[in-house]
């Protein structure tokens, strides 16, 4: 089983095959890409670090659990959750249909993202889905933003590109032309704008507001755990703790 309750006395300890060991707290596995900024990433120093881990984090030292992340690609982030490589998913999730009839969510999401088209700095023709007629518009395969242009695109007026993993890959191919726009995250981008001075910027209003939550399994252990991250984040947003951290990460508080 993977949730485990783990016992340190003077005498032994007990290492986890993460090789983490942390005392007499239960430990939570979470699957989460490490390759997404600013909601999951590695710093320069290579730690793991972004506004979903830094939550969650939060979350445990409040309802007195210790997290344990497990870096997973995208494209298996469901499939591992299922197999219970891990116990919750931390990746900016939203929810859909499909999701809900497959997996828990936190009952409290803890950011509200606008999902807003992305072109290149000096494109001005493209402001709106209908802009969007004979270009190429790349986005991340099995997203939520993939749905959203795939129920857009019904008529096949524009041709999508699914890439599975790193998005600045698909923001770098809008730099060189190889895309002409993607639908994404408008906090995702102006951090990679700031961090990584991409020629790219968000255009028109937001097609949708999108809240985020932490997800489980859909059986007695994913109850449990669901129960006590939802303790922690109704904690931080009671003391202001969740407000500050995305104001930290994204210079507004975006979590209501």
């Amino acid at each position: 089983m993977n949730w485990k309750a783990v016992l340190v006395t003077v005498a032994a300890a007990v290492t986890m095959a993460s090789g983490v060991a942390f005392a007499g707290k239960p430990v939570l596995n979470v699957g989460t890409e490490g390759v997404y900024a600013p909601f999951t990433f590695k710093d320069k120093d290579g730690k793991l670090t972004g506004y979903d881990i830094e939550v969650l984090r939060e979350a445990g030292k409040r309802a007195g659990f210790e997290v344990n992340y497990v870096p997973t690609p995208w494209d298996s982030m469901f499939l591992g959750l299922e197999s219970k490589k891990f116990d919750a998913i931390a990746n900016q999730i939203s929810k859909n249909p499909q999701r809900e009839k497959k997996f828990l969510f936190s009952d409290n999401s803890y950011l509200i993202s606008g999902a807003q088209l992305i072109v290149r700095g000096d494109k001005h023709n493209v402001n709106s889905l209908e802009d969007l007629r004979g270009l190429k518009v790349g986005t991340g395969a099995g997203s939520n933003y993939s749905k959203i242009l795939e129920e857009a695109n019904k008529n096949k007026q524009f041709e999508i590109k699914y890439y599975d993993g790193n998005f600045t890959t698909v923001l770098q191919d809008i730099v060189t032309g190889r895309l002409d726009a993607t639908l994404n995250d408008r906090l995702t981008v102006g951090y990679n704008i700031k961090q990584l001075k991409l020629n790219v910027k968000p255009v028109g209003k937001p097609v949708d507001l999108v809240p985020s939550y932490f997800v489980f399994r859909q059986d007695a252990e994913g109850q449990r755990l669901k129960k006590l991250v939802d303790e922690g984040l109704k904690t931080l947003k009671k003391d202001g703790t969740l407000a500050k951290l995305s104001v930290k990460w994204f210079g507004a508080d975006y979590t209501r």
